[in-house]
């Protein structure tokens, strides 16, 4: 049977038996695009095509695709047929609408509220783009692709899944009884090389002072946790600040998911497992910080604790793995030392509030609080020192801030970097010969580009 027969039948077959092409209105190339689909899936050879790389498969289905089209009588404009070719491509080796959007490498987030809307942050601002997918069928479909590749099920029985692509990005998808609406997807994108801590600055996400500050807090081996909300460029700056640590030193990273770039020639990535079907075979991040110990690491970093593997982060802290780090959700420097004190309450510790204060005193010296404006930019909005503790909480010092002082008439923070006290840290600075540049004599910073 015909394209066109099926797509239209008999009489649309009949004018293709007779040699007769008939033009496809634009309204029909969704449906036309389903049948080709679903006939280049029934003549491809899938075995004698696993030795083709992805421009020779491409290039094969565009062929089918021109065979379907002719022996079905279809005509075509020039962008219709790039159109076709292009999403079957993108239906068989790729996920399909969102194709484009993956290939964009401006957008940072995908985020697909059911087959009619698909969003994009791009610059840390959300947008509803033109991408749809046919129905949540079609969605669901692209769902389980995704998650076939990575060795995970998506079902009734297991309607969420959270998992890594082989470019490293993160996948999340919920489908039905959960989704109410249907299929939930996201995928955030993370790009194709490290940012580098010069590139922070020339975004204006910190200043050059701050810069050298971490810089010789990382090569001081302090530790240093980094907090801020979802999406606040966490794990960004984490992996700038991992550039500053010495290329003669081990470093183990422990993820889970890997987003960590490192550069250096000695590092030993961990990464999470999650349960099996059957419920069992779990490694969780507390194991693997538990392992990394007997690895002989000089240092640990750990893309984010979340529950009861603090305990360990912090004791590895305290027993010879200094100049480790870490990132935490949280809204502020202060309440990322909360969240520690909460998180060490959940591991089961037996300590009272003032000793797990004095904990966590003793274990961190930096903590740098990132934040995503009212403009969508990313910003490093305080650099806090741990001086101590007392009877109510951790005690802070702000040695760096980002004070916001207005809007513009478009929208854009209007603000400045400012050093507001003396580093406690300076001999320990000297000591590791990571001295700052005129002894650390806290100034003003000039104002922070809006």
């Amino acid at each position: 049977m015909g394209i066109s027969e099926r797509l239209s039948g008999p009489p649309k077959a009949a004018a293709a038996a007779r040699g007769e092409e008939r033009v496809v209105e634009a309204g029909d190339l969704d449906p036309l695009l389903e049948r080709l689909h679903a006939q280049v899936v029934d003549r491809l050879d899938l075995a004698r095509l696993r030795d083709l790389d992805a421009a020779g498969l491409r290039e094969r289905i565009a062929a089918l695709v021109d065979q379907l089209l002719t022996q079905g009588g279809i005509a075509l404009s020039e962008r219709q047929r790039t159109r076709i070719v292009g999403s079957v491509v993108d239906e068989i080796i790729g996920l399909g609408p969102l194709e484009p959007l993956l290939a964009d490498p401006g957008v940072s987030d995908i985020l697909v509220n059911t087959a009619s809307k698909v969003y994009i942050e791009r610059k840390g601002v959300l947008e509803l783009t033109q991408v749809r997918f046919r129905d949540n069928a079609h969605l669901l479909n692209t769902i389980n692709r995704i998650v076939a590749r990575v060795g995970r099920r998506i079902d009734e029985s297991s309607p969420m899944v959270d998992a890594r692509l082989p470019d490293g990005s993160r996948v999340n998808a919920v489908i039905g009884p959960l989704a109410i609406d249907g299929p939930l997807l996201c995928i955030r994108r993370f790009g194709t090389g490290p940012v580098k801590a010069a590139d922070l600055v020339q975004r204006g996400a910190l200043d050059e002072a701050m810069l050298q500050y971490l810089r010789a807090a990382v090569r001081a081996k302090c530790n240093v946790l980094v907090s801020g909300g979802t999406g606040a460029g966490k794990t960004t700056l984490l992996n700038a600040l991992s550039s500053f640590i010495p290329s003669k030193e081990r470093i183990l990273t422990i993820e889970d998911a890997a987003e960590l770039q490192l550069q250096q020639a000695h590092v030993a990535r961990l990464e999470t497992r999650p349960p099996n079907t059957e419920g069992r075979g779990e490694i969780t991040i507390r194991d693997l910080v538990r392992n990394s110990l007997r690895m002989r690491p000089d240092r640990i970093v750990v893309g984010e604790v979340r529950a009861a593997e603090v305990l360990d982060m912090i004791q590895a802290m305290n027993t010879g793995h200094e100049g480790s780090m870490t990132t935490i959700h949280a809204n502020s420097a202060q309440e990322a030392t909360t969240r520690l004190m909460a998180m060490l309450a959940l591991a089961g510790t037996q300590l009272s509030e003032p000793m797990m204060r004095q904990m966590v005193a003793r274990s961190l010296h930096v903590i740098v609080h990132v934040a995503r404006y009212i403009d969508g930019q990313r910003r490093v909005a305080m650099v806090a020192e741990v001086v101590g503790s007392d009877a109510a909480a951790v005690t802070l010092q702000p040695v760096f801030a980002f004070e916001q002082s207005g809007l513009t008439a478009t929208g854009a923070v209007v603000g400045a970097f400012r050093e507001l006290a003396r580093s406690t840290l300076l001999e320990r600075f000297r000591a590791a010969g990571a001295a700052l540049p005129g002894g650390g004599a806290p100034r003003v910073a000039p104002g922070a580009r809006g």
